[in-house]
């Protein structure tokens, strides 16, 4: 799941639950972005089925736990029941959709096959402390893409900028959102070392630098993400923020020992562990 987040004015989720049987096996949701077909119409409504002993397996299978990207295609592609008038829902449907929609499903997902309910940890940064909680994820705030729009590219006004071979400082960058299929492909470098695999997702997603040839841009790749400050790279985490649609994943705290209020990514240490 990619880090970026939703920005904190989002809306609340709204889902309707679609009942069969005995109970609630499935819901239909409506997705942040939306998946485009082969005639560019968008389709924003998708049928999700409760997790089985099948899904249970795919958790399991050490195989997709060594790529994360590929461990939530399987997942998602097998309890997804229809996306939209889409005929065919395939493993590559699910690769390509945007990760805000698939992080969206996760959530969904999730919450219809165990409940709302997770619990999380934390540790205050003013006194050091750590505190349980329970969040609930039905409550978590999601920003969506106006309907009739398409997920737009985002601009980045870089401060210091990126200094090619001839001492040229580009400091306009624009990047597009990333997809399953970023994810699965710098899966194996996220995993030995955040800050690199970081860099290889970002230069994946990078359209253009300045008046930088593209040619120029794939050749250099991750290594141009390496060079640029921390500044403008808290500047890029920044503009995905604010940009992205899906669940705003960042959560205002209290302590409840010293009464600091804090910022911290939502805990998702257990959100499928198997127990």
């Amino acid at each position: 799941m990619t880090v970026w987040n939703a920005s904190p004015d989002a809306t609340k989720d709204q889902t309707m639950t679609m009942s069969t049987g005995g109970g609630s096996r499935e819901i239909e949701v409506t997705l942040p972005i939306g998946v485009s077909d082969d005639e560019g119409h968008v389709h924003r409504t998708v049928v999700l089925r409760k997790m089985t002993g099948r899904e249970e397996a795919i958790l399991a299978d050490r195989r997709n736990q060594r790529n994360g990207g590929r461990l939530v295609t399987e997942l998602l592609h097998s309890c997804v029941v229809r996306i939209g008038d889409i005929p065919k829902n395939g493993m590559s449907t699910v690769a390509q959709m945007y990760s805000a929609d698939r992080n969206y499903l996760l959530f969904k997902l999730r919450s219809i096959t165990f409940g709302s309910e997770l619990e999380t940890g934390y540790t205050c940064p003013s006194c050091g402390e750590s505190m349980r909680l329970t969040e609930d994820l039905d409550e978590l705030p999601i920003r969506n893409q106006p309907d009739g729009e398409s997920a737009e590219d985002v601009p980045v006004a870089l401060e210091d900028g990126f200094a090619d071979r001839d001492g040229q400082v580009h400091t306009t960058l624009m990047l597009r959102l990333p997809t399953g299929a970023d994810e699965e492909a710098v899966s194996s470098q996220m995993r030995q070392n955040a800050s690199l695999g970081k860099n290889a997702l970002l230069a994946r997603c990078l359209k253009s630098l300045g008046d930088i040839p593209k040619h120029r841009l794939e050749a250099m790749g991750p290594r141009i993400l390496a060079e640029l400050t921390m500044t403008d790279r808290r500047l890029i985490d920044r503009a995905l923020n604010q940009a992205a649609p899906g669940v705003d994943l960042v959560r205002e705290i209290e302590c409840p020992h010293c009464g600091h209020v804090f910022k911290s990514m939502l805990d998702m240490s257990h959100f499928l562990a198997l127990e």
